[in-house]
């Protein structure tokens, strides 16, 4: 299994850069709770 180091870093650093910008701005809080509602309604319609 080859791992494509150059694409992993970059994805990685590009997340955690709008990590830390979001969290600054105030925004993380509303991309955690509009993550909440999406997966509460991905778990009730799998039932």
């Amino acid at each position: 299994m080859e791992i494509r180091w150059k694409k992993l870093v970059l994805r990685v650093g590009l997340w955690l850069t709008l990590e830390i910008f979001f969290s600054y701005v105030g925004l993380d809080t509303i991309a955690d709770y509009s993550e909440f509602v999406f997966e509460r309604n991905l778990i009730s319609s799998s039932y």
